[in-house]
């Protein structure tokens, strides 16, 4: 693609500054507009697995990321009650053998703020602060962005990567229809240095239940303590992650869990709990001159730590088309062509994993042990996460 005109970027997110980044690394200029007053990420850790890794690494980021993530020796699953363990999968030194690249965890603000600085790095006045983007309109040789304060921008093409209440994906394609699915989550961070030794092991660990599951690990260098829990609720309906709730509360929903779990929520600094909503993938996120990435076109339960990591594949091939096709309407069509069925497929391997996690034969203990035995068997392990971290966003066909 050749043009003058910048491509506009509406959401400073992960997504949003991966797909700037790896624009101006490829001479094509860029200017992102976010709504928020000051720069900063909300939420706690995220997983980043191999795939990820290896798109992070091939923007430059390798060094600045391994000063601040932790790297996974392995991930567990853990029955609720009992505390029982099954290993999951090995990664570490197995994750860089089988995959090239580390599985590592990370708080988001960490990556966020990386992304922020190589974006800066390249072009200093890329990102603009205080510039929500309420609706879009495009002519067949450019497309507008407008704000809430009545300005506008214009440039080449347009990427809604606003995140799950997109007001680019609204004004292109209509109100999307979530569903409640009737899980509330809970998130909050402790201090590592507060808790047992036995709980500060460099893996991720799933707690499986009847109506629940948790996750935990850890972030900074093994300094910070991320949990993040998801129980059957139908009394809070609220999408978002800056709501707070109490230790107290969170305690209570996971009443009857092991110790290990109440020591956890004891610990927790600020609570904060938000509705889970599903979503059917969309069939189409792209028009014109206008497309989406990350949650903005295909927002994910969950279940299977790969929300981050779509909209860093997202950006990453966005720009591959971009440079590629001669017209920002076929690469457009190309990038979304070359999305569509790997987030579609997370997608729904997210929810699967949701009514895996919560089954309702965990409460029988009897049944429980052979059930999480048949369900994490290495062959289901294999089915379910290779095809995950073996995609390569930086040479699959577009």
């Amino acid at each position: 693609m050749t043009s003058a005109s910048p491509i506009l970027i509406s959401g400073a997110g992960i997504g949003g500054l991966t797909a700037a980044l790896a624009l101006l690394k490829r001479g094509i200029d860029v200017e992102v507009y976010e709504q928020a007053p000051q720069l900063g990420e909300i939420g706690a850790g995220i997983q980043v697995g191999a795939n990820s890794a290896r798109v992070l690494f091939a923007l430059g980021l390798e060094d600045e990321l391994r000063k601040v993530f932790l790297e996974a020796s392995a991930k567990e699953v853990r029955l609720w009650n009992t505390g029982e363990t099954w290993k999951l999968f090995d990664l570490g030194s197995t994750s860089v053998a089988r995959y090239g690249f580390p599985y590592f965890m990370i708080h988001r603000a960490d990556l966020h703020e990386i992304l922020v600085k190589a974006v800066r790095a390249m072009k200093p006045d890329a990102i603009h602060l205080n510039h929500k983007g309420v609706g879009c309109e495009q002519t067949s040789n450019g497309v507008t962005l407008h704000f809430a304060d009545g300005t506008s921008a214009r440039g080449a093409a347009l990427i809604g990567a606003d995140g799950v209440h997109s007001a680019i994906r609204q004004a292109t394609f209509g109100e999307s229809k979530p569903v409640f699915t009737g899980f509330v989550a809970w998130r909050g961070l402790v201090d590592a240095r507060s808790l047992p030794e036995h709980l500060r092991r460099p893996v991720g660990v799933n707690w499986v239940g009847p109506g629940g599951h948790i996750v935990h690990y850890l972030l900074r260098r093994g300094e910070i303590f991320n949990f993040v829990g998801a129980v059957v609720r139908d009394d809070w309906k609220i999408e978002s992650w800056t709501s707070r709730g109490t230790v107290e509360e969170c305690a209570a929903d996971f009443a009857g869990w092991h110790e290990d779990i109440q020591t956890v929520i004891r610990k927790l600094d600020t609570p904060f709990k938000w509705a889970l909503f599903g979503r059917e993938p969309m069939e189409q996120w792209s028009k014109g001159r206008i497309s989406l990435l990350g949650d903005a076109c295909h927002p994910t339960l969950p279940f299977l730590a790969q929300g981050a990591g779509m909209a860093i594949e997202d950006g990453y091939i966005l720009a591959r088309a971009l440079e590629e096709f001669d017209t920002v309407e076929l690469a457009l069509q190309r990038y979304e062509r070359a999305r569509l069925d790997r987030t579609a497929k997370i997608v729904r391997g997210s929810a699967d994993n949701g009514k895996r996690f919560h089954n309702n034969i965990l409460s029988n203990a009897a049944e429980a042990e052979a059930y999480v035995n048949r369900e994490w068997q290495e062959d289901k392990i294999n089915e379910r996460y290779d095809w995950l971290f073996r995609y390569d966003a930086t040479s699959v066909p577009l």
